[in-house]
């Protein structure tokens, strides 16, 4: 079952570059609408090709997602890092759903129907599940944290 949910999720991450990083109409149209919107309310430019949250950017942190993701489910050994690639998801999902539902852009985008929205709410579903699944990593992933953060002699 986590294999299916990493897969499905790096799928839709990874399917999403082509457009995000050649410029297509449609990202234009979103990450325009989503600029102008930041503009009204006083940062313009935040979601513009040079911007904090351009698709550039975005499109980047889904393809880190995608490689954690494919490469801790590939490397058994790493496998306790696949908690970082479902919290990236998450992270990455958490804003496309929230501009989709509270902003002008609204779900259904280019009169899409609604897919890229709901695709978004399966993805940030999918992160959680997959979060859950890994708990066990997600444990050993805190241990590994707090011994290679904890203070000298404290271990």
């Amino acid at each position: 079952m986590t294999h299916g949910l990493t897969i499905f999720i790096a799928l839709v991450f990874i399917d999403s570059l082509r457009f995000k990083f050649s410029n297509a109409p449609k990202t234009q149209i979103i990450f325009g609408d989503l600029d102008r919107w930041a503009a009204s309310l006083g940062a313009p430019g935040v979601f513009a090709q040079g911007g904090v949250f351009s698709q550039y950017v975005i499109g980047g942190a889904e393809l880190l997602a995608s490689i954690i993701l494919i490469g801790t489910m590939v490397l058994k050994p790493y496998r306790f890092l696949q908690p970082v690639g479902a919290i990236l998801a998450i992270a990455i999902m958490s804003g496309a759903v929230s501009f989709h539902l509270f902003t002008p852009l609204g779900v259904n985008v280019d009169n899409d129907g609604g897919a890229l929205f709901f695709t978004a709410c399966g993805v940030w579903l999918g992160g959680f599940a997959l979060l859950f699944l890994r708990r066990r990593e997600l444990g050993e992933l805190r241990r590994r944290l707090g011994a290679f953060f904890a203070p000298a002699g404290k271990l």
